[in-house]
């Protein structure tokens, strides 16, 4: 390659790099939310891409609180950012793991089949690293304009989620400053700036709800078979405690707000006696613990305007 070409590639590219991402400030950001979104009429089927902190089990058991006719397919990876579900040339780690199931479908296929109500997106954690490597923004942008254009009435949802409990930042802390440093003030502003996604991208703030549940824990001082945060996170195979992957009773506080958001109904009431996506019954929370869960859902989605949901 001539020098004068590698040069003039190697400035456009450090332009690139050092020209500030057009985004939205606060306010433009918040105003395209003051609009709730009507409650779905029927049933939703919803497509999920992602990685693990979506996984199989939750999924499923979103599917058996929405009850018949809730339908859902996924697209996943282990650690996978949106860029590597969208680029044919960037490998999805754990791609055959991760979609050997019935319910995989290719992701591509089904966002511009238009057949699904929902689209629910997350992005690989840690979330910096996703921003600063994989140029986040624009995958959540590519991937809500592709499904729109094939269903301009497609909602569409950022799940937010979490990162290792043995964060040195800490871990309460970080949910409390991420989700408006960067779920919000990067990937949705800079999402959205361009005005062309169609509509509003909504969230699915698990990371909120579970900061929230965790206070409410610590205060209580546990709940019955549910004494701390580390509970609500699976055992690794040499019996250590996973540091960001949740067991059932993790995965059925992500579930009820999935329902939630996508339902806009309250989660109190609902059942927890579930079962895992293999039909093998899952660990179920108490009675107690599981009342406590519906009500901070609830609680934390409608005060909470990024969901769609009413506000109260």
């Amino acid at each position: 390659m001539p020098l004068k070409h590698t040069l003039t590639c190697a400035i456009a590219f450090l332009l690139a790099a050092c020209t500030p991402q057009k985004s939205l400030d606060t306010a433009a950001l918040n105003a395209l939310y003051t609009q709730p979104l009507p409650p779905p009429a029927q049933p939703l089927r919803v497509f999920h891409i992602g990685h693990s902190l979506v996984g199989r089990d939750m999924p499923a058991m979103l599917e058996q609180l929405a009850g018949a006719g809730h339908d859902h397919r996924s697209q996943l990876g282990w650690g996978a950012p949106l860029k590597s579900h969208w680029e044919p040339d960037v490998p999805v780690n754990g791609f055959e793991q991760e979609n050997a199931h019935p319910k995989y479908q290719d992701a591509t296929q089904a966002v511009k089949s238009g057949q699904f109500d929902a689209l629910v997106l997350t992005e690989m954690v840690e979330i910096k690293d996703a921003i600063k490597y994989h140029d986040s923004p624009e995958y959540l942008r590519k991937w809500t304009r592709l499904g729109r254009e094939a269903r301009p009435d497609l909602r569409v949802y950022l799940y937010e989620t979490w990162h290792p409990l043995d964060d040195p930042q800490g871990w309460l802390e970080r949910l409390d400053d991420d989700l408006p440093r960067h779920w919000e003030g990067v990937l949705l502003a800079q999402a959205q700036a361009h005005g062309d996604t169609g509509g509003p991208i909504h969230v699915i703030p698990a990371g909120q709800v579970m900061a929230q549940f965790v206070r409410e824990l610590d205060a209580a001082g546990g709940l019955p078979g549910l004494k701390s945060r580390e509970e609500l996170f699976r055992f690794e195979a040499d019996g250590k405690r996973d540091r960001i992957h949740l067991n059932d009773l993790g995965h059925y506080l992500v579930a009820l707000t999935h329902y939630a958001v996508l339902y806009h109904r309250s989660p109190v009431g609902l059942p927890h006696r579930l079962q895992r996506a293999d039909g093998s019954p899952a660990e179920a929370p108490s009675d107690e613990a599981a009342r406590k869960m519906q009500e901070v859902v609830w609680a934390v989605v409608q005060r909470y305007p990024k969901t769609g949901v009413a506000q109260r």
